[in-house]
């Protein structure tokens, strides 16, 4: 059995008999690491995050938070991590942890170490600057989205991230920014429970998917996470791609973006800077930070979830997908890649490799997301609507919608039912009736059928008097 190093809080640690789906939660805590929590062993509570050095596009180093429970310890080999033993010591609080005890944002201290790592996170992100967020010291709160305190103690913590200034010269942490990222090492290890690969390079994954069709294939591990740790499943083989450079190019050409399959949402988000204005209303509502700064995009398309947020919002900018094999590449619009309940047109040793966004974008765009939680939750139903007017008459548009039918869809009868008419009132109202009815929604434990039904409807006519507004002004 191959052995593994992860260096934890500056120091490497050599690990012998690593099982290919141990998380790094479980690693950590077994070592004595346990202000690393378990709350709910699902991305979603916070308590375990941990800042993991990553490239920064420039030669140095970012600090990511991430949670600690949906990560495969293999796929850490050669990577460093920071918990929250090592952001600071009794002796010499870090000014996160110092703001945090001095005005009382610790409660009963089970969630603190998580909040204490997201707010590191920000407190070294290079873009923070005054006035950012409306804030004085530009802390973005959302940064904390991923993290619920179970005392109801918010608004402390809040203060003590607004209280927090910036990173000094000598400052400890601050200072591995500078230095560049572990990079991503090939790995192989083998267990009783499976084996799992990180190769080299993308044609030698393509090789071991060709020969294996039946590998998971790992990528943020927010999905398979869960299933790992949630209903204890195991692969017999698992081919970890998120650190293929091949995946994780993003390209802008005369007819078309390229974004890689590979690149994380945080990443992606980050790199397009705002220029795909439908994407960017869609990444704050994505979940958390904690779960964007791993989640990629290529991953939230292949589970084929037909509540998945990606699949609306690239619904409505008429996306298609780049599907790599050992025999070449293909191109598949989305529209026609769902083919059933979790299945889609991916063959056997095939796997996404880009998404592809033709150019120029419709200029008026709208994402609208459903959910019991504003932020940090799953979708009972997401549209996207993309749309071009022609002096006032809807020349072109595309609306994608999720969580009502067996796979992500767009709204054919209301995109016909608009295409071609002036864009008043009266024409929504009939276009969003038909929108209404479009898929088979279901009732379950998220929402009825017909508050699915009604929401649709709604998003329509919500998108039209934002929008007509925006238009006119």
């Amino acid at each position: 059995m191959e052995g593994l190093t992860v260096t934890v809080n500056g120091q490497p640690r050599g690990i012998q008999d690593a099982k290919p789906h141990t998380t790094l939660l479980n690693w950590l805590r077994d070592g004595g690491l346990t202000g690393c929590k378990e709350g709910c062993a699902e991305g979603e509570c916070g308590a375990c995050a941990v800042l993991v050095s990553r490239p920064d596009g420039r030669g140095g180093t970012r600090l990511e938070s991430v949670n600690a429970c949906l990560v495969m310890l293999p796929a850490m080999n050669g990577q460093e991590v920071i918990t929250a033993e090592g952001i600071g010591s009794p002796g010499h609080l870090h000014p996160v942890q110092h703001e945090m005890a001095v005005r009382g944002g610790s409660q009963c201290g089970y969630c603190t170490p998580g909040f204490v790592i997201s707010m590191a996170a920000e407190y070294y992100r290079p873009e923070r600057r005054d006035g950012e967020h409306h804030t004085p010291n530009g802390f973005d709160i959302h940064s904390l989205s991923g993290n619920l305190c179970r005392c109801t103690g918010y608004r402390p913590i809040q203060d003590a991230a607004h209280a927090l200034g910036t990173p000094p010269e000598d400052d400890t942490l601050g200072t591995l920014r500078t230095r560049p990222s572990p990079t991503v090492q090939p790995t192989h290890l083998t267990g009783p429970d499976g084996e799992f690969h990180r190769p080299a390079d993308l044609p030698e994954a393509l090789e071991l998917l060709a020969a294996n069709p039946d590998a998971t294939l790992l990528a943020g591990g927010t999905d398979w996470g869960v299933e790992i740790n949630i209903r204890h499943a195991r692969a017999k083989m698992t081919i970890a791609v998120d650190g293929l450079a091949e995946l994780r190019e993003l390209e802008w050409h005369d007819d078309h973006v390229r974004i890689g399959a590979g690149l994380n949402l945080t990443e992606i988000e980050r790199r397009l800077d705002g220029r795909i204005p439908l994407m960017a209303e869609w990444f704050p509502q994505f979940a958390s930070r904690l779960i964007r700064n791993s989640a990629t995009l290529g991953g939230n398309i292949g589970t084929a979830s037909p509540i998945g947020d990606s699949p609306p919002t690239l619904l409505a900018l008429d996306a298609s997908l780049i599907l790599a094999s050992r025999q070449g590449e293909r191109e598949v619009p989305l529209s026609e890649f769902f083919e059933g309940y979790r299945q889609t047109k991916l063959g056997d040793g095939e796997l996404i490799r880009a998404v592809k966004i033709p150019l120029p974008l419709a200029p008026i765009t709208g994402f609208y997301k459903y959910a019991k939680r504003r932020f940090d939750d799953i979708s009972s139903v997401a549209v996207g609507i993309a749309m071009e007017l022609d002096s006032n008459n809807v020349s072109r548009i595309r609306i994608g919608l999720g969580g009502v039918a067996a796979t992500p869809i767009r709204a054919l009868k209301a995109e016909e039912a608009l295409i071609g008419k002036p864009w008043t009132e009266r024409n929504v109202r009939e276009a969003a009736a038909l929108m209404g009815q479009e898929g088979t929604p279901l009732s379950d434990h998220r929402a009825s059928a017909k508050y699915r039904a009604a929401m649709l409807e709604q998003a329509l006519l919500k998108f039209f008097f934002e929008k007509s507004e925006a238009v006119r002004g």
